[in-house]
């Protein structure tokens, strides 16, 4: 696979369409290669390791202040988290990931998550690895061959699987993302430039943080692939090699998976590391997609039929940004919906979308079949309307 710096121009679909807003250049180091952009000053860098070369973006708030429920970790709360007890507890369901490529060699984290070895991870982490070319450490030091069981490069997550899985492995549990909320104190544990278990820990500092990359396909002429999550982002420190690696609350659940950085651009050096911005897929996605990679090798998306701009319209007098409609697919969920072009939608199911990226992300959260409400700016007034999404399969374009 190789990536480059691009934002190419035209309308982007929700769900599966091409165009970023012009504001955002992206730059991408995944398993094999490296493509520079900004975000405004910032640039955004999956959080994968490449040696030899330069190392590699709301949901309605609940009642309870505190994160995803559960027994937790003893010791430990959301007030006054005892990280060494967390670390103690969750450490050993975390594993570094060497990975051998065509083009060298790369590194990543993974999360395990069943007894019997399977471990989840991101795309960008495995998509390049030969036949043979991964390697996955426990936190003991031990090291054990695995296998990709499926990826999904729509939402830069895959999963695979130790081999020979020895017994005793400590699986983690994924919990609830739509319960976080920002404030909340979380822990990052991973293989950041090659340091396995390495602790970090900090505050989710936004939710739906419209994040996209763009990846190459890996031979030529193969067309560029959107990778757009609305994800958590945090404070806490990620770096090169973090990508893949599991996001905790204090009760020792899985929130997310780290999947990128934000980073200031350095010239002919490559991209800094860590400036205190990260950003993870939430678990809840997390669960829709490897759940499908596990049982079949591969997952659907749920997709809305639209072509989409960025646009800033008015509702009885006040202005909004929003995702305007410049097409509509015949037959799409979108069409026997009544959406119409010159539509601007402002929220799905009462979460704000503030540009088209923003709403890619969000339908990419639902399952085939899922009922949403999109409210959209129709003249200058807002009307909700009901869709029921489908799904393709690997519809990422």
């Amino acid at each position: 696979m190789t990536t480059e710096q691009t934002n190419p121009p035209g309308p982007r679909d929700g769900g599966h369409g091409r165009r970023g807003p012009s504001w955002l250049l992206l730059v991408i180091a995944a398993a094999v290669a490296l493509a520079v952009g900004v975000l405004g000053t910032l640039g955004v860098t999956y959080a994968s390791d490449q040696q030899g070369a330069a190392p590699a973006a709301t949901t309605p708030a609940p009642d309870d202040d505190e994160p995803t429920g559960g027994e937790g970790v003893e010791g430990t709360s959301a007030d006054a988290p005892d990280w060494v007890a967390l670390a103690e507890q969750v450490g050993p369901s975390v594993v570094a990931i060497d990975v051998q490529t065509r083009g060298g060699a790369g590194q990543g984290s993974g999360v395990i998550v069943s007894a019997d070895g399977r471990i989840i991870t991101n795309h960008h982490v495995v998509s390049g690895a030969v036949d043979g070319g991964l390697l996955v450490s426990l936190s003991d030091g031990r090291l054990f061959q695995a296998s990709i069981v499926g990826t999904d490069v729509a939402t830069d997550l895959a999963v695979i699987k130790i081999d020979e899985p020895p017994e005793g492995l400590q699986p983690a549990e994924l919990g609830d993302s739509d319960q976080v909320r920002v404030g909340h104190r979380i822990a990052a544990i991973g293989n950041p430039l090659g340091l396995s278990n390495t602790v970090t820990t900090g505050i989710v500092s936004a939710l739906d943080r419209p994040v996209t990359t763009i990846e190459e396909g890996e031979l030529p002429g193969s067309e560029a692939i959107n990778v757009t999550t609305n994800a958590i982002q945090v404070d806490a420190a990620i770096n090169p090699g973090n990508s893949g690696g599991p996001l905790f609350d204090t009760d020792g659940k899985v929130i997310g998976i780290n999947s990128s950085i934000a980073t200031m651009p350095s010239g002919a050096g490559g991209p800094s590391g860590s400036i205190g911005l990260g950003f993870a897929i939430p678990s809840n996605l997390v669960s829709l997609i490897t759940e499908q990679l596990a049982t079949d090798g591969t997952a659907e998306h749920a997709f809305l039929g639209v072509g989409l701009n960025h646009a800033v319209t008015s509702v009885d007098g006040e202005a909004y940004s929003g995702a305007e409609v410049v097409a509509v697919e015949p037959d799409s969920p979108a069409a026997q919906a009544g959406i119409e072009t010159g539509d601007v939608v402002l929220a799905v199911d009462g979460r704000r979308v503030t540009n088209a990226d923003s709403l890619v992300g969000y339908i990419r959260q639902y399952p085939s079949g899922a009922e949403v409400t999109v409210t959209v700016a129709r003249g200058d007034a807002s009307t909700d309307v009901t869709v029921t999404l489908t799904s393709r399969e690997d519809a990422v374009s």
